[in-house]
């Protein structure tokens, strides 16, 4: 059994050779657990890859893992039916559960996709293999489930397994909430590489103090940080990753392809594309989906900004200076937040 583990570890290296850009503590922390957990295949594979370039360039990884038995049982599986067991996308518990029968997760099998085969109200099911309960471990990063099967690239759907209704928008545009705060959601993003937005956040605007549902499109920190050239840019980018109400993940995967969403940018369309394996935004990928969730606000994180497209012409100097004294004092103190985060990032 351990030659077969080895012999695994040794083929996946052959074939997958990119660096790791997760964290080096969600590597050794989840190899831990998987060692005391009874996946102990998974966890040398794992500890190999972090030593030897194994884990793909993502920032997520979600991990499907089967159990040591199944390891035991199956023999030496193929490198392909290996990578069919990673996808390059952050599924916590909460977003499995969100997505419709039939979804389509991506993994590292070349145009092989896992398919959500379990139905509402039931235990979660990919490929008609159960998932063990609540993650193995989750930081936001890397994500592994256990499962007690090897999950198969040949998989068929035998019926029907419909979802949602297509083009079903469960859009609920304002919120009775009285615990209206963005201090939750905050702390969720800052905690996974979303500090830009969830500064944005905490300033809570006054725009939204009327209780306006939201869903927030967050573009990670290094991506954002390259579109932030000038403080007066900053509510123009905040704005337009903003929909004046709550779109649950589940809504989103069951649009049909080509719905338009408003955002609060006057004049800021959003394209959704919707596919078998992924979704876009203005042809931006959606990687981490229902970061947060509350019952008025959804975050999802993007791989990318949604950029906009260049004026025909140069605005004059009488409307770059039209800006509200109130809007103005909001972006200088969103710059001083931003310079005392850099200034720490940089001391730590």
């Amino acid at each position: 059994m351990a030659t077969q583990f080895l012999m695994s570890i040794i083929l996946l290296s052959l074939l997958i050779s990119f660096s790791s850009s997760l964290p080096t503590y969600s590597i050794l922390d989840a190899t831990q657990i998987l060692s005391n957990s009874g996946y102990l295949a998974m966890a040398l594979i794992l500890e190999f890859g972090s030593q030897t370039d194994l884990i793909p360039p993502s920032q997520y990884l979600t991990i499907f893992s089967p159990s040591d038995t199944a390891f035991s049982l199956s023999g030496q599986p193929s490198l392909d039916v290996l990578h069919f067991h990673f996808s390059p996308r952050s599924f916590s518990l909460n977003s499995l559960k969100s997505l419709p029968p039939g979804y389509q997760i991506p993994t590292l099998f070349s145009n092989h996709s896992l398919v959500i085969t379990s139905h509402a109200d039931r235990k979660i099911s990919v490929n008609g293999v159960q998932i063990n309960g609540s993650a193995l471990y989750d930081d936001g990063f890397l994500v592994v489930f256990g499962v007690d099967n090897f999950l198969d690239p040949d998989f068929t759907v035998s019926g029907s397994i419909n979802g949602s209704a297509s083009g079903v928008l469960g859009c609920h545009v304002t919120s009775g909430d009285n615990d209206y705060s963005f201090e939750e959601a905050s702390g969720v993003l800052r905690s996974r590489g979303y500090s830009v937005m969830a500064s944005f956040l905490d300033l809570q605007l006054a725009v939204f103090m009327d209780h306006t549902a939201l869903t927030i499109l967050a573009p990670a920190d290094e991506i954002v940080k390259g579109f932030m050239g000038d403080f007066s840019d900053f509510r123009s980018i905040f704005f337009r990753h903003v929909v004046p109400c709550k779109i649950s993940w589940r809504d989103l995967v069951s649009l049909d392809d080509g719905v338009v969403l408003p955002t609060f940018l006057r004049g800021f369309k959003i394209n959704v594309t919707v596919t078998d394996t992924f979704l876009m935004f203005n042809g931006v990928r959606v990687i981490v989906p229902e970061m947060y969730s509350n019952t008025w606000l959804s975050v999802h994180g993007l791989e990318g900004s949604l950029v906009m497209q260049e004026p025909n012409a140069p605005a004059s100097n009488a409307e770059k200076n039209a800006v509200h004294f109130k809007a103005v004092k909001i972006l200088i103190a969103f710059s001083f937040m931003l310079l005392c985060s850099f200034q720490l990032n940089s001391i730590f």
